[in-house]
């Protein structure tokens, strides 16, 4: 699919490491040369984001670390000096690289230590670049290097490569006692983007995000090559993923959305209108016979059937061209439960979405659990998550004091190799993971936050779009990236005042759009 030959890499702290040790290693550039390439682009990414630095020079502190972060920092004064700026340059410690160490001997001004900061430093220097740690951070920030950030509020501050304290590879804070969030108006970091700047606090903390490259594209891409599924990417969607160019409706699947009873039928009516909108040849809703009327008022192309109980649906999947499922919106925990059993028995097996109280039912029966087959996508929120991997979320919950923490990431993997199944953990940060270890991040954040996506049956609206991706013929992992990424496309599209109803009926705008 298109979608999936333009996905961007996200990078752990030990993958860039090994991208720059590569480059290193092949003679290609020296510690120093990236170093230098690094603070070159933070300069130039400060004076296109504040256009006016481009025509006069500003007035800056630069908060140094001991590591390479540190050093980027020392390159970044002394460009930011030779451009006119009044720089002052204050040190957590002495430099612990040797290439910050040299770095630090071309920094041609004095450098204080940390001690010697007060309000007014920051006053007179309303540009603020910290410096200090980047994506190596291992162990808590200390209240005092937190206390030099918190005076730094109200100047513009700019992160170098992630703002201090958030871990690279989770996004968590490392960090003991508490302490103020003051978000960065600016990151800028290097070669590609980290799990960190998407996941968790990090997409908060890290304000307006740049990349700049280093020099490392061949390094990147052979480690894409090596890393396979090891490598998390972030989604994207590309012109003509979901096109119809030929067939008739049978040819683009049959989705079956199983419903709860009288008054309980809502969210399974957004699901399949879902299902419907995104390109599913036909739509059955199955319903109790006491809600067929409820039901038939409300929906025209999507068609009713009687499914009170496990017999009916046995009967219902005797036609085979029903290939896709969709349990769990409204559908009642006894239910669920009692449908799950013959959707996931092994003769019957399709694809399946498995959400709300689908999920509920099978964490509280492990032969439920037992029956999940590679054909399904589980799409449940923190609460749902938790559980179904009650360990996993535990370990999410503790606090991070030593990196690189566990992630989301790393609980979405876990869970998915667990099920033996496609789990979409929700979120702004999104994570969708396979269980052979690919791993895809669906990231409502800076140019595609979408709050509106905050109301209720939107979640619903998500597992119908899988549904109807699944019914056409996608593989479960793509089907769920695609419909996590075109949802948050749709609430971008709409904006404030959406309602979950608004959801598919946007979806049109977008595809049109993309060009399908």
């Amino acid at each position: 699919m298109d979608w999936a030959e333009k996905m961007t890499e996200l990078l752990t702290a030990a993958q860039m490491r090994a991208i720059e040790a590569a480059a290193i290693g092949a003679g290609a550039v020296t510690g120093l040369t990236l170093m230098e390439r690094a603070g070159q682009g933070v300069v130039e990414a400060i004076c296109a984001y504040w256009p006016e630095f481009q025509a006069a020079a500003g007035k800056a502190v630069v908060l140094c670390g001991p590591g390479n972060n540190g050093g980027d920092g020392y390159v970044v004064a002394r460009l930011l000096k030779a451009r006119g700026w009044q720089v002052e340059v204050f040190a957590l410690a002495e430099s612990g690289t040797p290439d910050a160490a040299v770095m630090r001997q071309r920094w041609d001004g004095p450098v204080a230590g940390f001690e010697a900061l007060d309000w007014p430093v920051f006053q007179d220097h309303p540009v603020v670049i910290d410096a200090i740690f980047g994506t190596g951070l291992t162990r808590p920030l200390q209240p005092g290097v937190w206390g030099a950030l918190e005076m730094a509020q109200g100047c513009r501050r700019v992160a170098i490569d992630l703002p201090s304290g958030i871990c690279s590879d989770s996004g968590r804070y490392l960090a003991v006692g508490e302490f103020n969030e003051w978000p960065f108006d600016l990151t800028v970091t290097f070669a590609a983007a980290k799990l960190g700047h998407h996941l968790d606090r990090g997409a908060v903390m890290s304000g307006a995000l740049r990349v700049v490259p280093i020099g490392v594209e061949a390094e990147l891409a052979d480690l894409v090559r090596q890393d396979g599924a090891a490598v998390v990417e972030l989604t994207e969607a590309g012109a003509g993923s979901f096109a119809k160019v030929a067939g008739h409706k049978f040819s683009y699947g049959h989705a079956l959305v199983l419903a709860g009873g009288v008054g309980h039928g809502g969210a399974a009516r957004m699901a399949a209108r879902a299902a419907l909108r995104i390109g599913a040849g036909l739509v059955t809703l199955g319903c109790p016979p006491a809600a067929v009327i409820e039901n038939a008022a409300r929906l025209d192309a999507v068609m009713l059937r009687r499914v009170a109980a496990a017999g009916d649906l046995v009967a219902t999947l005797a036609d085979a061209r029903i290939n896709t499922l969709c349990l769990g919106p409204g559908l009642g925990v006894e239910r669920a439960a009692d449908l799950l059993a013959v959707a996931l028995a092994e003769g019957q097996r399709r694809a399946t979405v498995l959400d709300a109280d689908a999920l509920t039912a099978v964490s509280r029966d492990p032969a439920l659990f037992s029956a999940l087959h590679g054909g399904c996508v589980l799409t449940p929120h923190g609460g749902e998550f938790a559980r179904l991997f009650p360990d996993l979320a535990a370990r999410l919950a503790e606090v991070a004091t030593a990196g690189p923490a566990y992630s989301k990431v790393d609980a979405a993997r876990a869970a998915a190799q667990r099920a033996g199944c496609v789990v979409l953990l929700k979120g702004a940060d999104t994570v969708i993971a396979a269980p052979d270890g690919r791993c895809c991040l669906n990231s409502a954040a800076y140019d595609r936050v979408a709050p509106w996506l905050a109301t209720a049956g939107a979640g619903d609206v998500l597992a119908g779009f899988i549904a109807g991706l699944l019914a056409r013929g996608l593989a479960p992992f793509e089907a769920a990236c695609a419909g996590a990424w075109l949802h948050v496309e749709c609430a971008r599209s709409f904006g404030p005042g959406l309602i979950s109803e608004d959801l598919p009926e946007e979806l049109p705008k977008v595809l049109r759009r993309l060009g399908a």
